[in-house]
Parts: C-alpha cells; structure tokens; sequence
C-alpha cells in the first residue's frame, strides 16, 4: 500500500492559527474498508450522496470525501468518509471507506449486492488504524504536524468542517509521538465530547440507520452530498426535499446543567417544550453534552426531558461553523 502523506492549505493555515496547541490523537472506533480497482469510484458513486468521481479525477483532486449510503426511501444506513490512497489517475483507483465498526459486516453486504460484475474488490484493513487529531491548550507545536505526516499512511484535514481537525490512518502500532511530536493519545470520550460541543453526528447512535434524514441531519453543511452528480439510491425524497427548501427539524447540540443521572438517558427520549409541545428528540450524548433532532421553530426554547418521574433540563445552540444564513 502506498505510503502517502497529504497537507492542504487550509491545514496550514489553521497550524498556524493554532500554533501553541499540542494535537491529541483519539483512536477512533471506526472500520476501515478497502475499495480497489479500476470501476471503484463509478461504483460507489450510485450508492452514495457525494460525488465520488471527484477521488478519482485529473487534477486537485480531493483526499477526502464525507457521505451517507441511504436506503430507497432516502434515509441514512451508513455514514463514511472516503479517503483517495492512490497517488495520480495513472494508478489504479484505492479507496479507503471508514464506517460504523458495528455496522461493518452489514456494510460489506451491501456493497457486494451492488457490486455485480464490476472490477472492484472490497477487502476489511484489519491492519490499519484510525486516528482523529485534534489540536488541544497545552504548550506544544501543532505546526510540526504537516511536516511530520511522511510516516503516516495518511493524513488530511477532516472532510466534514474545519472544527474537526484532522483524520490519521496509520499501521496498527504505530508510534504517534514518532509521527506527531508533542503529541498526546486522548481519551476518545474527549473526541466524541467535542463532536457534541461541535454538533457533530457520527455512526448508529446519532445516526439510526434507516430513520436518520440526511438533510436534517446537515448533510449538505458538512460537505456530505452533491446536488448535481445524478441518481444514487435515495436520491428523490433527497433532492426533492433541497429544491423544496424547507427543513424544519435539524439535528443540534444540546447541553445539560449537568451530566444526566444514572445511565443516562434513553435514545430516542422524548424532548419537550417547558409548555408540553413536543420539540425532538434526544439521539445520544456523553456527559453534559449531547445531540438531538429538534424543530427549529422550538430550537431557543427551554426545553426539558421527562425520565422516571424526574425532569431534566437541556438547552440547544446553533453551531458557529454552520453557514451563517442557516444560523438565523
């Protein structure tokens, strides 16, 4: 497998932005999946909301991609990002497809029913691991990050916002201090701690396959869907849906007065009003944070749960990395 260290500007830019910060690396737990040969992307491209071409096309062509798979009635199954492993079009196409790691034999399954007779072989990278980086407080270079991306096997800035920091795919076993110097291994309840700060979802939990609607679920603000590459499955209720123009429940960031008792609280609960009128409902959460798909006519409301008796309060924000006319 080629060896391939990827930096952008934006990545530059916002090292030097940062400089100071030490970046913490959080192993993640996704699964990784080799797509290769010479239809991968043509073959992608009919089972996914983004333009997948784009991985393979002459040029600037991106490293990375974000998307959902959808079932035909245009709600989410999986959701991915797509990394470019070759180097040039003269290469054979290889694609790294990141998923879910519960929903990764059900995934596979479901590309090899659309596979058919394409030249494509799809293949789980045990041997691989995924890494998220995110630049901390504490003193250190986060500068040194691009410079020292030649002994990964790849490293881009995350697709979905630039709040994301960056995505690193290593060898399983790999030294991060050799790759990051300066660099610490967080703990991934930190990572996904601040995805809910940031409004991010991520896998089943905040993202319930075959419930989950993509454009609620800010598809289009995280660069996760194209409106002009043609049919893929569920793409009618999708872009009816944009054409239309109206959302009116989204997923938000949700913050507690304090971590919720017990458990936590179910998936799915019910949120309300502080008048009784329904607003959402909670998807998951970590702490005193969360996230949940709510009516944005009920978003600045005050809004509470009902659990075993008991009322828990919450409060929902707009992220400030949305673009600025969503956030009105």
């Amino acid at each position: 497998m080629l060896v391939r260290a990827i930096t952008a500007p934006g990545l530059r830019r916002w090292c030097r932005g940062r400089r100071g910060a030490a970046a913490a690396c959080f192993p993640l737990g996704r699964a990784l999946l080799g797509v290769r040969g010479a239809e991968a992307a043509v073959f992608l491209q009919g089972l996914l909301t983004n333009d997948v071409t784009q991985l393979v096309a002459e040029g600037d062509a991106p490293p990375a991609l974000y998307a959902h798979a959808l079932n035909v009635q245009g709600r989410c199954l999986y959701d991915v990002i797509l990394y470019r492993l070759h180097g040039s079009t003269a290469e054979e196409p290889h694609i790294l497809l990141e998923c879910d790691s519960s929903v990764l034999d059900s995934i596979q399954k479901h590309l090899k029913l659309y596979k058919i007779r394409r030249k494509v072989t799809i293949t789980p990278c045990s041997e691989l691991s995924l890494w998220a980086v995110i630049p901390g407080e504490q003193p250190g270079d986060a500068s040194s990050l691009p410079k020292c991306a030649d002994q990964a096997l790849l490293l881009t800035p995350d697709p979905r916002t630039e709040v994301m920091g960056w995505r690193l795919i290593t060898k399983k076993g790999a030294n991060l201090s050799e790759i990051i110097p300066g660099s610490h291994v967080g703990d991934v309840q930190d990572y996904h701690r601040h995805r809910y700060k940031q409004g991010i979802p991520e896998g089943v939990k905040d993202l319930p396959p075959g419930v989950a609607l993509p454009l609620e679920s800010n598809l289009a603000f995280m660069n996760g869907i194209s409106f002009t590459k043609g049919c893929y499955i569920g793409q009618e209720l999708t872009a009816r849906t944009h054409h239309m123009g109206v959302i009116r429940k989204r997923l938000l960031p949700v913050r507690f007065p304090e971590p919720p008792p017990g458990p936590g609280l179910p998936e799915g609960a019910q949120i309300l009003t502080r008048s009784g009128k329904r607003a959402g409902k909670f998807r998951a959460g970590a702490g005193e944070l969360g996230i949940a798909l709510l009516r944005l006519a009920h978003a600045n409301e005050p809004l509470r749960i009902e659990l075993g008796g008991d009322t828990v309060e919450l409060s929902a924000s707009t992220p400030g990395w949305w673009p600025k006319a969503a956030a009105k």
